[in-house]
C-alpha cells in the first residue's frame, strides 16, 4: 500500500509540471560568475532578473555562504548593480551600477557597514574593475576622448559641441566605422586609474582601444601582485577591419610608456599574473585575420622576458585563465566534445580533466587551493555555482536560486547521439524529447543549426536559442554539431572554411536522416532553423532540399558577396572565402544561397534585427523579396531596434511565438 502511494504521488508531481513557456524562461534568476571572498567563507555574485512588464532586465548583488546555503541580496536591484569584486581585506565589494541614471559608476559596498557609496563619475562609465593588491585604487574600463583622457572639462566641452551639431550626418574617410550594432564614435576604450581619494588617470592613453573590442569582455588587462603594473591587450593592426592581431603590453601604474611583451601576429590576450608574480598567462593565436585559430596557452617570464607554449596536446579551444593560488598550475576551461570542460594544466605541461558534466565557466580558486568555484549549466538547468572540493569529486552545486520555479516545470530528456557525416567523420549531436515523451507516439521535430560558423551547441543552458522552449511544444529537437563546431580538435574546426555549404551540409543532413529513423519522429514533418550561419545553412537548404516543410532563418547569410561590401569585420569573409570576391570571386558565388532562388519552394519565416552590423538588414530583405516573387509561403519578422542577436524581453517573447506558431502552422 505504501509503494502505490509513492508511485501514485510520483505520477501527480510529474503531472503538475508544465512544459515550459516563455513567462517560465524569463522568469529563471540569471547566476553570474562566483567571487570568493579572501577568507573563503563567503561568494558574492550577481543574479539579472527579466521584469517583462517594464521590459528591462534587473540585476543585484548577492551573498552566499561558500559552503552553500541561503543567499542575500545586499544591493536594491531597481536597475542594474552587476560584477561584484571583493577588497584584498575582504572588507568591500566593489561593483558597478547604473542605479543613478546614465552610463554605469564603480560603487563601494561595506560589508560590515551594509552601505553602498558612490566612488566613480567618469563621462564614459565604469566595468570590469580590478583591485590593487593593497586595497588603495581600483582600474577599471571606461570609454574616453584620446584628446581628453578622464580630464571632466575636456570631456564636457566635448560632450558640447558634439550636441549643437546642426547636422547629425557622419563624414567617414576609413573603414571599421560601425561594429556589430554601434557606429564607431569619437571615443575609445581605455583602463583608468581609480584611487579611493584623488583624481582618477588613464593608463593607455592614446588614439586605440586598450582593451580591444571583445564579445565577452572584461579578461584583457590585470594588475601585478605588488600592484606596480599593468598588463594588458591592444589592437596593433592600423587596419583594424582587417585584423584580429593583438599584443601586451605592459606599463607602470605610476605612469609612463608602455612596452610591448608579445610579437606574433595572431591575438594575444586574456592576461594573468601568477600569484607569485613570476609568471603572465594568457591566450594566444598563431594566424592573423582568423578568430577561430587555435587558442593555445602561453607563459611570460618577467625575468627573462620570454614566452613559450605549454600544454600543446590541446587541440581544443583554451577559454579562461585561471591560476591555482600556489602559482604551480592553471585551471582552464575548454570545449570538449559537446560540453566545456575545466582541466588542471601543470607548468611542465601536464594536463588533467576536472570536470566535463555541463558548460563550465567562470572559474575561481579559494585561497587554501582546495576548492574549485565556478559557474555551469546543461541543457536542462540554468547556470548555477558549483564548488569541487577535491579534484576527483563531482561538483556540488550551491545556488538554488531558481529550484522553486524549475520544480513546477517538465524538461525534455537529453541525450547525446553520434553518426557518420561527410567522409564518414564521427559527428555529434543532441537530442531533446518533448516533455512528458510518449515512445508510443509520433512528434514532428526541428533541427536547430548553431552560428559561428565556427561554435557548438554544448550541453548549457541558453535564453536566446533554447532548445527545451521548442520541445516544450511538443518537438523533438535536434542539434547537430557539423564541420566548424569547436570541442572536436582544431582540424574539425577548419574543413569548414572554404566549405560552407559542402561539407557540413551533409554532416547534417546525414544526422537528419537518423533523426528521421527515429521510430518517434514523423519524417514527414520536419523542419530546421537557425540564425547567423545557421541562417545561412537555412538558406542553402533552401535552395538544395524539399525534405523540411517549414524554414525559419534569423540574421541568416544570403547574398556573400553583398554580405562582403556592408559587414564590418573584413578579416572573416577575407579568411572564409579566401580573398575579396573580385580577386577570389569563385567561393563567394559558388557557396552563395542567392544563386539557388530558383528552388525555393518550402515555407519560410525570416527574422532580421536593423542594428545587425555583422549581418546587415538587407540580407533578411533580399531573402524574404525571392521568397515573396517566387510566391513561396514566407513572413518577415523585423526588430527595428535590435541587432545580431534578440535581446529585449519583450522583442524575445515575440521572437519565440513567432518561430513556435510558424512550425505549428506547418508541422502540426
Amino acid at each position: 500500500m505504501k509503494r502505490l502511494i509513492a508511485v501514485l504521488f510520483i505520477a501527480a508531481a510529474a503531472h503538475a509540471q508544465q512544459a515550459m513557456k516563455f513567462e517560465d524562461l524569463a522568469g529563471i534568476r540569471r547566476i553570474g560568475a562566483p567571487h570568493v571572498s579572501p577568507d573563503g567563507k563567503w561568494i558574492a555574485y550577481d543574479a539579472s532578473t527579466i521584469d517583462l512588464a517594464a521590459n528591462v532586465r534587473r540585476s543585484a548583488i548577492y551573498l552566499m555562504p561558500a559552503a552553500g546555503g541561503e543567499s542575500k541580496k545586499i544591493t536594491d536591484g531597481s536597475k542594474q548593480d552587476e560584477e561584484p569584486r571583493w577588497s584584498p581585506n575582504g572588507k568591500t565589494i566593489a561593483y558597478v551600477s547604473n542605479k543613478e541614471g546614465g552610463a554605469k559608476q564603480l560603487y563601494l559596498y561595506d560589508v560590515a557597514g551594509a552601505t553602498s557609496k558612490k566612488l566613480t563619475r567618469l563621462a564614459g562609465g565604469a566595468g570590469s574593475a580590478k583591485w590593487l593588491p593593497d586595497g588603495s585604487a581600483l582600474v577599471v574600463v571606461s570609454d574616453v576622448y584620446p584628446e581628453c583622457g578622464v580630464d571632466p572639462e575636456c570631456t564636457n566641452q566635448k560632450d558640447a559641441a558634439a550636441e549643437k551639431r546642426p547636422s547629425k550626418a557622419r563624414v567617414i574617410d576609413s573603414l571599421l566605422y560601425r561594429h556589430w550594432n554601434a557606429w564607431q564614435e569619437p571615443t575609445r576604450t581605455h583602463i583608468i586609474y581609480v584611487p579611493l581619494s584623488g583624481a582618477p588617470r588613464d593608463l593607455t592613453p592614446g588614439a586605440f582601444d586598450a582593451p580591444p573590442f571583445s564579445v565577452g569582455g572584461g579578461g584583457e588587462f590585470d594588475v601585478s601582485p605588488d600592484g606596480r603594473e599593468l598588463v594588458y591587450a591592444r589592437n596593433t593592426d592600423e587596419h583594424p577591419e582587417r585584423s584580429t592581431n593583438s599584443d601586451l603590453f605592459l606599463v607602470s601604474l605610476a605612469g609612463g610608456d608602455a612596452k610591448r611583451i608579445t610579437t606574433r601576429t595572431g591575438a594575444d590576450t586574456n592576461p594573468a599574473y601568477s600569484p607569485d608574480g613570476r609568471t603572465i598567462a594568457y591566450r594566444s593565436q598563431a594566424r592573423n585575420g582568423y578568430e577561430s585559430d587555435l587558442w593555445e596557452l602561453w607563459l611570460y617570464d618577467r625575468a627573462t622576458q620570454q614566452s613559450r607554449r605549454i600544454a600543446q596536446q590541446m587541440n581544443d579551444w583554451i577559454e579562461s585563465v585561471r591560476w591555482s593560488p600556489d602559482s604551480r598550475s592553471i585551471f582552464v576551461t575548454a570545449p570538449r566534445a559537446g560540453a566545456e570542460a575545466i582541466y588542471e594544466i601543470q607548468l611542465d605541461g601536464r594536463t588533467k580533466l576536472i570536470d566535463n558534466s555541463g558548460s563550465a565557466s567562470e572559474i575561481e580558486i579559494a585561497a587554501d587551493g582546495k576548492t574549485i568555484y565556478f559557474d555551469m549549466s546543461t541543457l536542462t538547468r540554468p547556470t548555477d555555482i558549483y564548488a569541487l572540493e577535491a579534484r576527483t569529486t563531482p561538483p556540488k552545486r550551491l545556488t538554488r536560486d531558481n529550484d522553486a520555479l524549475l520544480a513546477k516545470v517538465a524538461m525534455g530528456e537529453v541525450s547525446s547521439m553520434t553518426w557518420k557525416g561527410a567522409g564518414d567523420t564521427p559527428i555529434q549531436g543532441w537530442l531533446v524529447k518533448p516533455p512528458n515523451f510518449d515512445a508510443a507516439k509520433k512528434y514532428p521535430a526541428i533541427v536547430l543549426i548553431h552560428g559561428g560558423p565556427q561554435g557548438a551547441w554544448s550541453n548549457g543552458w541558453s535564453y536566446r536559442w533554447n532548445p527545451q522552449m521548442f520541445a516544450a511544444r511538443g518537438y523533438v529537437v535536434f542539434a547537430p554539431n557539423p564541420r566548424g563546431s569547436y570541442g572536436f580538435g582544431q582540424q574539425f574546426i577548419e574543413e569548414i572554411s572554404g566549405d560552407w555549404g559542402g561539407k557540413p551540409y551533409v554532416d547534417i543532413m546525414n544526422g537528419v536522416d537518423v533523426l528521421a529513423a527515429l521510430p518517434y519522429v514523423d519524417a514527414d514533418r520536419l523542419g530546421a532553423a537557425g540564425a547567423s550561419y545557421g541562417g545561412y545553412m537555412v538558406n542553402w537548404i533552401l535552395g538544395h532540399t524539399n525534405r523540411f516543410k517549414a524554414l525559419f532563418s534569423h540574421d541568416g547569410l544570403y547574398n556573400l558577396e553583398a554580405v562582403y561590401g556592408a559587414t564590418e569585420e573584413l578579416w572573416f569573409p577575407e579568411f572564409e572565402f579566401g580573398g575579396t570576391p573580385w580577386y577570389k570571386p569563385e567561393l563567394y558565388e559558388k557557396w552563395s544561397p542567392n544563386r539557388f532562388v530558383r528552388n525555393f519552394a518550402t515555407p519560410t519565416l525570416v527574422s532580421h534585427g536593423e542594428l545587425d552590423y555583422r549581418v546587415p538588414i538587407t540580407e533578411g530583405l533580399q531573402l524574404f523579396t525571392a521568397l515573396q516573387r517566387r510566391g513561396v509561403p514566407s513572413k518577415l519578422l523585423y526588430f527595428p531596434d535590435e541587432g545580431h542577436w534578440v535581446l529585449k524581453p519583450q522583442n524575445s517573447k515575440l521572437w519565440y511565438q513567432t518561430a513556435g506558431d510558424w512550425f505549428d502552422q506547418w508541422l502540426k
